[in-house]
């Protein structure tokens, strides 16, 4: 134990990251890493499967309260342990040291790189509205980006934090002003209209819809990961999560009800891109023009989010000398006081999945092992509240148990819902998952030694 122990503070150095993130720029993460691309697209699929404008509506409501029915659990636990890492912090302390491995293994490898590099491409899709380009000027410019946050984020993790403030306000613009012109320039179109053709009417169709909009909730959990960097992590922490989630759920009830204010029902469902073309029929041309841009700003603010908030879990695991290479991936720079190596590695690997355009596919293996783990996360409280009794608490959840029950039940909806839709996806995702498992035991092994 003493070898140990003695390992892992050669591991940690003498550097530590600052806590330098306040209320303010921890909730513009939860609301900058939610809010991406998803919320300019997600309206067509939403309804179609809901069949009525008002049981789109409701589903974005039900998709909400089962998520800040997860975020006021986690809450709890993120409080109680305000650890950098997040998830892999909770899961190692709550379950096991495995447990959190193979989280941690699934995540730096394959999720935080894969939709880095599919926000990338996403990115430079919609630049294509303003600048003409082939692939391999796309693919180029990804890259940049990529590698531009990285820079900006290794530099400081306060610039980092601030231009994650700034890209969360830019994006929230136009879509206020959607809301806003929406809500009152509309037609006021029937939300009891029912649209049968090309829809999944009933329950099924109905949870589709809810499906659909969980996914669109989800990424709020990521702040946790950095706990260690938070000025007051124990009150802030749950704070940001429970506030920037509720902007968040307010705000993707408010644009759907103007989308359908807006335009029918029918026209909704038929489109690609229904923000865009609502902007289109409020603003003329130019409201696409607005929507490309917000589009832009709001998929940055995402890719932002996602790489600061990810980086911190391999850093996490090397300090506690469960990852390959400990000495380098937990090195913290001594000019810039920031997890430097694991950034470049991340950077790195979301620019191979950038040229390999294989990235979609790996993010489809990840995306249901994570939910495995969220659902055990959320499930958690129920440990933490039996045998960690003695760890200090400045938030609870409440109407315990209901409320860690409900996010608990919308996980395994999802769960069982991918198991169903994409099988072999799922199958694969816990395969490669369970790849981790050696690799475990090969680092124990070597420690002991």
């Amino acid at each position: 134990m003493e070898a140990e122990k003695q390992q892992r503070n050669e591991v940690k150095g003498s550097k530590e990251l600052k806590k330098e993130i306040g209320l303010l720029e921890a909730m513009t993460m939860v609301i900058g890493v939610v809010i991406g691309s998803g919320i300019f697209f997600k309206a067509s699929t939403v309804f179609k499967n809901a069949g009525t404008p008002k049981l789109g509506v409701l589903a974005w409501v039900i998709g909400g309260i089962i998520t800040m029915a997860s975020a006021l659990t986690v809450a709890e636990i993120a409080a109680a342990i305000p650890k950098t890492g997040g998830m892999f912090v909770y899961l190692k302390e709550l379950y096991s040291e495995k447990w959190a491995f193979l989280f941690g293994w699934m995540q730096t490898l394959i999720y935080v790189p894969g939709v880095a590099a599919a926000l990338s491409i996403v990115f430079v899709t919609q630049a294509t509205y303003f600048i003409p380009m082939t692939g391999a000027q796309q693919k180029i410019l990804a890259i940049f980006m990529l590698f531009f946050i990285m820079i900006i984020n290794v530099l400081s993790t306060k610039l980092g934090s601030k231009v994650q403030f700034v890209a969360t306000i830019a994006k929230l613009i136009p879509i206020f002003v959607i809301i806003i012109f929406g809500l009152l320039k509309g037609q006021a179109h029937s939300l009891s209209v029912p649209v049968t053709a090309g829809t999944s009417m009933g329950a099924a169709g109905f949870g589709a819809a809810i499906l659909g909009t969980l996914w669109a909730y989800d990424g709020w959990i990521g702040v946790g990961n950095m706990a260690g960097e938070l000025k007051n992590p124990k009150k802030d922490l749950p704070k940001s999560i429970i506030l920037g989630l509720s902007i968040t759920i307010v705000v993707y009830i408010l644009i759907n009800m103007a989308i359908v204010n807006v335009m029918p029902v029918s026209k909704v469902i038929a489109s690609q891109k229904p923000a865009s073309d609502v902007a289109v029929i409020l603003f003329g041309n130019s409201g696409a023009g607005l929507i490309a841009a917000g589009i832009m700003i709001s998929i940055f603010g995402a890719m932002n989010g996602y790489l600061m908030t990810g980086v911190r879990v391999p850093f996490a695991m090397a300090q506690d000398n469960l990852f390959p290479f400990p000495k380098f991936f937990g090195k913290v720079s001594n000019k810039y006081v920031t997890p430097i190596n694991a950034f470049v590695f991340e950077i790195v690997l979301a620019c191979l999945y950038v040229l390999s355009g294989s990235f979609d596919t790996l993010t489809n293996l990840a995306v249901f092992v994570m939910w495995i783990f969220f659902v055990m996360t959320v499930g958690g409280i129920f440990i933490l509240r039996k045998k960690h009794k003695d760890l200090a608490r400045t938030y609870s959840v409440p109407l315990y148990p209901i409320v860690p029950i409900i996010g608990i039940a919308g996980g395994i909806y999802i769960i069982i819902s991918t198991l169903i839709t994409d099988t072999r996806y799922a199958l694969f995702g816990i395969v490669v998952t369970l790849v981790g498992l050696p690799v475990y035991m090969a680092i124990k092994k070597s420690s002991n030694k």
